[in-house]
């Protein structure tokens, strides 16, 4: 202890921390203090200096890790506040208790040089696609404290009748896995071990923060969809019935489809009369519906009929969500069904370790329940940790693999109406 697993994105930091909850007497007495005094810090607070959230109602408990029962912590901040995080690191002499931590993420190769020089820790670095579908499969089979992971929305096109329903993902084969995080990736997804990364866009959650910013003025995330939910995005953009008067039959386009994101901004007299609220709607809903747009076709291309939405764009945006609901089913005529996650943007962080479950199962009984495992710890001086050390050598490397493996785990654990204002575009 302690296990970490760390997904460092370009936008947000996702971090997961398993709290014990068997610790014996034994190993109360010989624990040490930093590691008490981290574990109190993390769980009894659920902020950290003016960016760091604990996310307490994610919190997964008595789960059953590595031969050890506990609770499943999600922590997030922003990736400017990630040289703090280093330097908390080093202050609490992080790195006497372990030597790796395992990380995934493009942060995880640029700050490799700063955790080595500033809080003396190596980087073990995952791939982050793999991340992303094993920690996936992982937050799904272990569900959410009783209740189903994955859901969707039934009757997305019809607001009356919309209703967030549970969805049974134990047969999730083929599916399209759509990461909205700064930018977008799309995985078709055959099994765990066979997928490929179909396209992407720079089109993403960063570009609707970045243009909010400029055009409302907002500074984050929460903020900028705050606003968006005040607005209306059919003062920004051209809709179909703005050009044929109603709907456009022939090609059955509803009336209310986009036919022109931010189309009315042509107008000065439009121009004026629009709020900083409309515009962050129609911010949302032009990022949206472009992403929307490329999973449809990309889905459509794989003969792939559940598409799978995660990434941090869409936490707290059930805009989104449902934007994307209605567009896949509505232009899919019902063929498309689109999934989402209750941990839509931990699953990487969740994931990293993920990759090495098969040494996991492999290094014995400890390590086998979840298939994760987590990191290199830094072994106490003296004759009980000779003792241990003498006792645990095997083919898999012993006592230090194994608590490798469990670091290597953690990481992988470490992202309005129904028919929203502003239909899908018509494409």
């Amino acid at each position: 202890f302690p296990w970490f697993g760390m997904d460092i994105g370009g936008t947000l930091v996702k971090l997961v921390y398993f709290e014990p909850k068997d610790i014996t007497a034994e190993e109360e007495q010989e624990e040490v203090e930093n590691l008490k005094s981290i574990r109190k810090y993390l769980t009894s607070n659920t902020a950290y200096g003016k960016t760091g959230i604990r996310d307490v109602h994610l919190e997964l408990k008595n789960l059953t890790m590595c031969g050890r029962k506990g609770n499943l912590h999600f922590i997030r901040f922003p990736t400017y506040a990630m040289h703090r995080f280093i330097q908390m690191g080093s202050e609490k002499n992080f790195s006497s208790l372990h030597t790796t931590l395992c990380a995934t993420g493009g942060g995880a190769y640029k700050f490799e040089e700063d955790f080595r020089t500033i809080a003396d820790l190596q980087l073990h670095k995952l791939d982050e696609l793999d991340c992303l579908i094993q920690g996936l499969l992982y937050v799904d089979s272990v569900g959410f404290n009783g209740q189903p992971e994955c859901y969707y929305f039934e009757n997305p096109t019809a607001p009356e009748q919309c209703q967030k329903k549970p969805y049974c993902l134990d047969n999730p084969y083929p599916m399209l896995l759509v990461n909205i995080g700064s930018g977008v990736s799309i995985l078709a997804v055959y099994s765990k071990d066979n997928y490929k990364r179909v396209t992407g866009t720079s089109l993403g959650g960063g570009t609707f923060l970045g243009l909010c910013c400029l055009l409302t003025g907002c500074e984050t995330f929460e903020e900028a969809l705050e606003m968006a939910a005040k607005g209306d995005s059919t003062n920004v953009d051209k809709l179909v019935k703005d050009i044929y008067g109603g709907d456009y039959e022939r090609f059955g386009l509803q009336g209310s489809a986009v036919a022109s994101s931010f189309g009315h901004m042509m107008s000065k007299e439009k121009r004026d009369s629009i709020s900083k609220e409309d515009l962050a709607r129609a911010t949302l809903v032009t990022i949206t519906n472009n992403i929307g747009s490329i999973a449809r076709m990309c889905a459509l291309n794989e003969n792939i009929d559940r598409v799978v939405f995660v990434g941090n764009f869409l936490r707290i945006n059930m805009i989104s969500m449902k934007v994307l609901a209605y567009a896949m089913d509505y232009w899919s005529k019902g063929q498309l069904k689109a999934l989402f996650l209750e941990h839509e943007t931990y699953e990487t962080s969740a994931a990293a370790g993920a990759a090495e479950s098969r040494a996991t199962q492999a290094a014995g009984p400890r390590s086998s329940h979840t298939g994760l495992c987590w990191g290199s710890a830094r072994q106490p001086a003296g004759p009980r940790a000779t003792q241990a050390a003498a006792g645990a050598v095997g083919p898999r490397g012993g006592l230090k693999q194994q608590q490798f493996q469990r670091q290597s785990a953690l990481a992988a654990v470490a992202g309005a109406s129904c028919r929203p204002t502003g239909a899908p575009q018509s494409s």
